[in-house]
């Protein structure tokens, strides 16, 4: 699988849907849809870049382990709602920093030519989420990006996008 992304930089966009404000992320890979699916819903493959899950997605939830941050990371639910393979899938789970609200994210899968364009966007409700989930994004991105083409994960620093990316987030999301 290759990718047409390369080096850091700040990647997403506002957008509204719906009236709601979202941040949206694109990769576009050299593969097949259904490898780019495999990346972004199989425990196997997402534990390479992120973390991982367990549970029957048949039911409408999973349990999610987001390891990239920390071996110990605490277990996360996140809710399946909609699911049309390999197309499009939509969570949402309670927010790390306010268990009463909740994070959506929507993934789009296209392909066209051999080339798979991966669409992410999370939900955002100010400028200052944005600060951080868009630079945090970026970066997790990236990883799949690295996980997938068999590049250094290591390489890929965390620090290199917060607060480097910050300021760009709190402009798009005022834009």
């Amino acid at each position: 699988m290759t990718t047409t992304q390369t080096s850091p930089s700040a990647t997403g966009r506002h957008e509204e849907r719906d009236g709601t404000a979202y941040l949206v992320f694109e990769r576009t890979f050299r593969a097949p849809i259904e490898d780019v699916w495999a990346a972004v819903t199989e425990s196997d493959r997402l534990v390479r870049w992120i973390g991982h899950w367990a549970g029957d997605p048949s039911t409408g939830a999973v349990s999610f382990w987001m390891t990239a941050e920390a071996a110990d990371a605490p277990e996360e639910t996140i809710h399946i709602d909609e699911c049309d393979a390999p197309r499009r899938v939509t969570m949402r789970s309670a927010r790390p920093d306010d268990h009463n609200e909740e994070w959506r994210w929507e993934i789009d899968l296209a392909e066209a030519d051999g080339v798979t364009t991966l669409t992410f966007a999370q939900e955002v409700g100010d400028s200052v989420l944005a600060e951080s989930v868009g630079p945090g994004w970026d970066y997790y991105l990236d990883r799949m990006v690295a996980a997938e083409t068999g590049a250094d994960l290591a390489a890929i620093d965390f620090n290199d996008y917060y607060p480097a990316f910050a300021e760009h987030y709190r402009r798009e999301l005022n834009s």
